[in-house]
């Protein structure tokens, strides 16, 4: 049995389809973890969703904040972006399917991989969780995803503040700094309060401000960390953290990873993919 991960699959449907065949693949056999943007920015997401679903249990998806969007879009809590190419899946007959399962994922997740654990999220962690308060948290937030109170919800959850984490903070205030740590972020204040505007990559960290993943003190330092979101910041492995956005949507790779025997042995697999989109447009 094969472990992978793979991040921001997003367009890139034909992508993932050839990157499953050229690593041979075996649902039976094998498992993948997505983490996170499955939609959005192209005209694959309806098929990648199916084909998500079509996989069943060896697929194991995390939700990012375009996944998030189409949720929010889908029960009208927000406007559609200029941007945005989701009617395959708005306009779908199978939208219904299609949603329900996309609700049901989580926010993180954690597997053990030769003896060690591996911390999956879509953007980044705040330096005060450790790895049981991630799940934890993640936990809190798919209870609203997955319950009856959905709407309400994703009418509550957008915003930037607070942007500094309180464990006294309740209700729609900390819901919401749990989302946007956890599908958000980037960068932060060496005290873990979060910055939204900046998207440079790391080397060109705005004054003031750290990645997330070198804050002081971050808790979840010995805990290796799988994420997405990060298209600056391309392909990154560390002991402690593997950043796995490599910009498919802008017209870079579909990378993947996959494990050997344990956690510090990674394959770096990638697939190119064609420019969906510009920045800016």
């Amino acid at each position: 049995m094969a472990l992978y991960c793979a991040a921001d699959i997003q367009v890139c449907g034909d992508a993932f389809e050839r990157r499953l065949s050229v690593i041979g693949f075996s649902p039976s056999r094998d498992t993948i973890y997505l983490l996170g943007d499955l939609v959005n920015r192209g005209p694959a997401s309806a098929a990648v969703l199916r084909r998500c679903m079509q996989m069943g249990a060896s697929v194991r998806a995390l939700l990012g904040n375009h996944d998030l969007h189409l949720l929010a879009t889908a029960h009208g809590v927000r406007p559609p972006s200029r941007r945005d190419t989701l009617d395959g899946i708005l306009q779908a007959s199978d939208r219904g399917a299609m949603l329900d399962w996309l609700r049901q994922q989580p926010l993180a997740r954690q597997v053990e991989h030769g003896g060690e654990p591996l911390l999956l999220v879509h953007a980044g962690v705040l330096p005060q969780w450790s790895a049981d308060d991630v799940l934890a948290l993640a936990r809190e937030v798919q209870a609203q995803l997955s319950g009856p109170g959905l709407a309400e919800f994703l009418r509550r959850m957008y915003g930037n503040h607070p942007d500094l984490w309180d464990a006294g903070l309740q209700g729609a205030d900390r819901l919401r700094i749990i989302v946007n740590a956890l599908t958000r972020l980037r960068f932060c204040t060496p005290e873990g309060r979060m910055d939204f505007d900046s998207t440079e990559s790391a080397a060109q960290a705005p004054e003031g401000l750290v990645p997330w993943f070198d804050a002081p003190g971050r808790r979840t330092r010995g805990t290796l960390i799988a994420f997405g979101h990060w298209s600056t910041l391309g392909w990154i492995s560390r002991p402690d953290i593997l950043g796995l956005d490599t910009g498919c949507v802008w017209g870079g790779a579909l990378s993947a990873v996959r494990f050997g025997a344990t956690l510090a042995e990674r394959e770096h697999c990638k697939v190119q993919c064609p420019q969906a989109q510009r920045p800016g447009e």
